[in-house]
């Protein structure tokens, strides 16, 4: 056991540090105290967030800094505060978590009609500047009842939940009362978003009056960020967009505006006429649709048209009618296309696809493929990061994708687990391989699930390589051959079907138990966590190797120009490795946990696989010769130990 620091003991709540604790806080706190960052793995149960917070604390106090804690979920920013409240206990913080404007605003009809942050903001704004948002009016006429509230929220931590309710009941705008409280807050936990977004970025900078340089940024669960960061770079536009923009622009009597939109969407139809599923354009192919349609000057006519869309927007307020407009949507995404097409970090592809009632559509994308444009520029304008997941490894390569510094310090703390709390295995003889996928592998596979659902005592979760993966093995009988009830992700579900379907599964952790069948880099493989005999064995089906589109041979070429012989390894195989290992880890979430690990696909077994396989799931791994009924003696044998 390392001692802490004094400076740390200050701010850690417990009176013991768990294994491996120690030297994941000490880590974290030099490295922030030398102004350097730290790239740390560490396993669940270990304890990360108040380890990050307890190293953070006393360089945040001393050099007057915030901390910005983000994650992705509003469980994990709920999980700081409580984390927060502890520390209280010991010494006084404030701390703020905030939601976007989407889930915290109270005014329905902008709420509702906001179908991204963005529009959102700029909805809001409108109100406001109109005076038809009686949330934001209330913040001046019970200006007392809104001071009272700021000085408490200085003063304590405070979830945005309850934030929220207080708002509701009080019936003031939540997001100005957060808004105002973050200058005297230490510590705010927050979205992605908030932070990597460059113009959500700039306008949250200016209410906490600081900048990057005045904080200290913890990414937790950091493994999402290169996909987000990509996602915030890239845009889109469908055929319904256009059609609805055209129809906008009649309406309006924009004849010039119209006229173009009409030419441009047939001549996007005929490009996308023949495509099969997706395939990469040329950036200069709108720019010849364009010079063909007469427009001469592009970014004039964009930005004119944008302007216009402006104007519509502000109509449909004075109306009392949702301000959103199609025309200035295209008028974005065209300016976003100009601003692009010379960039090689950017590719544009023209895409088909089904809509909800199986009709044939289309749209075309502008896709990033450098996740560092979006990361560096914070990563170097920050006091430190701490950057910090179960699922990192190999470190290096995250450095590279991220571009964070090259001074950064990296740690890999060992799993606290103890090994007898974790069986993990590999069969051979399955595989998901696209040339093996036979009725007879499914049926291999199916009996394999059976012999760890039979000898698990509660709850047993599969994960499969995609939904292609998922129908098969229905189709060859996998329900069937189940003794126990089935839990199935679909493939559309809504957020709050899935939250149900997720409850519904856990609460058979206290009966005879169920199984729950969902997708590998799903909202529930990777968002959801399963303690006791709520996942007792896990089963993960195939490797999740994206689909060879052209996007992904593109993102595997980008990342070969950027790191040499490496182009496969980040782009192709990394982000599938770490859907396994995150679906891995769904049952063992507290040092109590026992669980089971089972992958169904012999290629884990390979020394190339188990290389991008966390530490503590590795060591100790068993490999299964293809026999019936060996798996189940190894289930059996495990969970007896445990009982």
């Amino acid at each position: 056991m390392v001692a802490l620091s004094p400076q740390v003991m200050n701010y850690f709540p417990y009176s013991e540090v768990r294994i491996h604790q120690d030297m994941f806080i000490n880590t974290t706190h030099n490295a922030v105290n030398a102004k350097q960052s730290v790239l740390i793995e560490g396993s669940n149960g270990l304890g990360k967030t108040i380890s990050a917070l307890s190293a953070c604390l006393p360089v945040a106090i001393e050099k007057n800094l915030k901390i910005l804690y983000v994650a992705r979920t509003h469980r994990q920013h709920e999980r700081v505060i409580d984390e927060l409240r502890m520390i209280y206990k010991k010494t006084p913080i404030s701390g703020i978590s905030i939601k976007g404007r989407n889930e915290m605003c109270l005014n329905a009809f902008a709420a509702n009609g906001a179908f991204d942050s963005k529009s959102l903001m700029e909805m809001c704004d409108l109100l406001k500047a109109k005076g038809r948002c009686p949330y934001y009016k209330n913040v001046e006429l019970q200006t007392y009842d809104f001071i009272q509230l700021v000085k408490q929220l200085s003063i304590k931590p405070y979830t945005a939940t309850e934030i929220q309710q207080v708002c509701k009941n009080k019936e003031l705008c939540p997001y100005e009362l957060v808004k105002t409280a973050l200058q005297d807050t230490k510590v705010i936990a927050l979205s992605y978003l908030y932070i990597f977004d460059p113009m959500i970025r700039t306008a949250f900078l200016k209410h906490i009056n600081t900048d990057l340089s005045k904080t200290i940024l913890v990414v937790d669960e950091a493994h999402n960020l290169p996909e987000t960061a990509v996602d915030i770079s890239s845009s889109s536009i469908s055929l319904f967009v256009l059609r609805q923009a055209e129809m906008e622009a009649n309406h309006y009597g924009n004849r010039d505006i119209e006229q173009f939109i009409s030419f441009f969407r047939e001549e996007i139809e005929k490009i996308t006429d023949t495509i099969n599923r997706e395939e990469l354009i040329n950036p200069n192919k709108i720019i010849s649709i364009l010079q063909k349609g007469g427009i001469s000057k592009p970014r004039s006519f964009f930005e004119h048209m944008h302007e216009i869309g402006a104007g519509i927007r502000r109509a449909l307020l004075a109306e009392g009618k949702n301000p959103r407009s199609y025309i200035n949507s295209m008028a974005d995404f065209l300016l976003h296309w100009l601003e692009t097409c010379d960039d090689s970090s950017y590719i544009n592809v023209a895409s088909c696809y089904y809509t909800e009632k199986n009709q044939k559509t289309a749209k075309i994308e502008i896709v990033a493929l450098d996740p560092s444009k979006i990361t560096e520029p914070v990563f170097s304008a920050t006091y430190a990061n701490v950057i910090m997941s179960g699922t990192l490894q190999p470190l290096d390569a995250y450095m590279k994708i991220t571009k964070l510094s090259k001074n950064a310090t990296q740690y890999i703390a060992p799993s606290p687990f103890p090994k007898e709390h974790i069986f993990s295995a590999v069969c051979y003889g399955v595989t998901t391989a696209m040339e093996k996928r036979t009725p007879i592998m499914y049926q291999t596979i199916i009996r394999r699930i059976v012999e760890v659902v039979e000898n698990t005592p509660r709850n047993a979760g599969i994960f499969v390589a995609s939904f292609d993966v998922m129908k098969s093995l229905l189709n060859e009988g996998l329900t069937l051959a189940l003794d126990r009830p089935l839990y199935k992700e679909e493939r559309n579900m809504t957020s709050k079907q899935n939250e149900k379907l997720v409850s519904d599964f856990k609460s058979c952790g206290n009966k005879m138990g169920a199984v729950f069948l969902g997708v590998l880099g799903g909202r529930t493989s990777e968002g959801v966590d399963f303690p006791g005999d709520q996942m007792n064995s896990v089963i993960i089906v195939g490797v999740p190797y994206a689909e060879p589109t052209p996007r992904v041979k593109a993102q595997i070429d980008y990342y070969n120009k950027c790191f040499p012989n490496f182009g496969r390894e980040y782009g192709y195989v990394l982000p599938a490795m770490k859907k396994a290992s995150q679906a891995a880890g769904r049952p063992v979430r507290t040092l109590d946990d026992k669980g089971a690990i089972v992958f169904l696909d012999s290629r884990y077994a390979t020394g190339y696989c188990r290389n991008f396989l966390p530490t503590w799931i590795n060591n100790g791994m068993k490999m299964l010769p293809d026999q019936d009924n060996v798996l189940a003696k190894e289930v059996k044998s495990f969970f007896s130990l445990q009982r």
